[in-house]
């Protein structure tokens, strides 16, 4: 356990429209604590409960400097750490004092973990009738698959995504990131404000919410269940290439960097024409409209390709921006730090931290015009704020303190 609380720290100064909001966080890795740190990024007191002698398995997973895990700094950014084992009678307790002070419970443990330790919403709401619990889970709360493991890439996998992602002549292609557990958590911080809404405008009280990791990716996939239901189609691996509209794709310049294109639009089509000095092609019966396109998007693409691969990167942008048509680099992150864009909107900024000194992260979005969200620090060391969580927070003396202490609670 530490305690390294920087002297200067107290609970609910948190700047922004959530100013206020006290938010226990109860989950590990990335889905829930997501929903955490957005929620901590707009000014919620969000308090992280890890386990004493591990903490978050963020902290070890994934890049790590000095022993320190990246991920843990990003998605821990903002909170209040505190240890506390859920496991024991007395860690039960704790949780159930800090859920009478709450408004909020985040958890992404596997549907019947907070029941097995006796905090099972039933018990939550008989302290705090107002609580609002998001629960995030592989499968949801209930169903067939519920009571299996769930982590991103099983939803990825199940969810239509991966199915989808890729070339044709090419396996079902995993995103290399959580993308499921980043949707999850979004759809999290959605759910968590409407139901802050029900209880505070509409008087309606705490009640539970149930996202699974499987749903939400699911549901930004677009009309799929329709186009199957109503034409009978089951869409395919593309590519680059859209299904809809063409020109549509990445394109290696001369120089070896890619570049991606969106024409979808008749207009936005016409200066890709203009961009690659071929006027004539607009007036071509395989490249009139959209539908023509799409029917012959493999000579469309060679014509493309083949001007785009004639020169390097920095003239295709020129040529482009000069025809107004739609066209970008493709970026990795050293692109990304030193574009001009990023740096005018503070995309990313520059965050004191006692381990790093100074660190680079993305700034909070989206951006407010009145009452913006703020980075206050990083993920801090596991119970960092433990004697101000439970000091100013819970009202502690020291001898229970000690007690907790002693026997491995917190």
């Amino acid at each position: 356990m530490s305690t390294d609380t920087a002297s200067d720290e107290t609970l609910g100064t948190g700047v922004g429209p959530l100013s206020g909001l006290v938010v226990i966080e109860t989950g590990s890795m990335i889905s829930a604590p997501t929903t955490g740190r957005l929620l901590a990024d707009f000014g919620a007191t969000v308090v992280k409960v890890e386990y004493p002698t591990a903490g978050d398995h963020s902290r070890r997973f994934g890049p790590v400097k000095d022993e320190v895990g990246l991920w843990w700094k990003y998605v821990g950014r903002n909170k209040k750490s505190i240890t506390l084992d859920l496991k024991a009678t007395e860690g039960q307790e704790v949780l159930l004092d800090l859920v009478s002070e709450a408004d909020v419970l985040l958890e992404n443990f596997r549907p019947g973990t907070l029941e097995r330790w006796n905090l099972g919403f039933d018990r939550l709401k008989e302290v705090n009738s107002d609580l609002i619990v998001m629960r995030i889970s592989g499968f949801g709360q209930d169903g067939p698959y519920a009571e299996r493991p769930g982590f991103g890439t099983l939803a990825e996998a199940m969810s239509g995504f991966a199915y989808i992602n890729g070339y044709p002549d090419r396996p079902p292609l995993l995103p290399p990131t959580g993308l499921a557990d980043h949707i999850a958590g979004l759809f999290g911080v959605i759910g968590v404000m409407y139901a802050l809404y029900h209880r505070d405008v509409n008087d309606g009280g705490g009640q539970y919410i149930d996202v699974s990791l499987i749903e939400p990716i699911f549901n930004i996939l677009g009309p799929q269940p329709l186009r199957y239901d109503q034409l009978g189609e089951i869409e395919e691996r593309s590519g680059n290439r859209s299904t809809n509209s063409a020109p549509r794709n990445v394109y290696r310049t001369s120089d070896g960097r890619y570049v991606a294109l969106a024409g979808s639009a008749q207009p936005l089509a016409m200066r890709v024409f203009d961009a690659i000095q071929r006027p004539d092609l607009k007036d071509d019966p395989r490249f009139v409209d959209n539908e023509s396109r799409v029917k012959h998007y493999d000579e469309l693409d060679a014509v493309i390709g083949d001007w785009i691969g004639a020169h390097t990167r920095q003239e295709v942008l020129e040529a482009f921006e000069a025809s107004d048509a739609t066209l970008v680099p493709v970026y990795n992150i050293k692109d990304i730090m030193h574009d001009p864009h990023y740096k005018a909107r503070q995309s990313v900024v520059r965050v004191d931290d006692p381990d790093f000194g100074e660190a680079a992260v993305q700034n909070v979005f989206p951006r407010f015009s009145e009452s913006p969200g703020k980075i206050e620090h990083l993920g801090v060391h596991l119970g960092a704020h433990n004697d101000l969580v439970y000091r100013e927070f819970l009202g502690y003396d020291s001898e229970m303190l000690a007690e907790l202490e002693d026997t491995g609670v917190i």
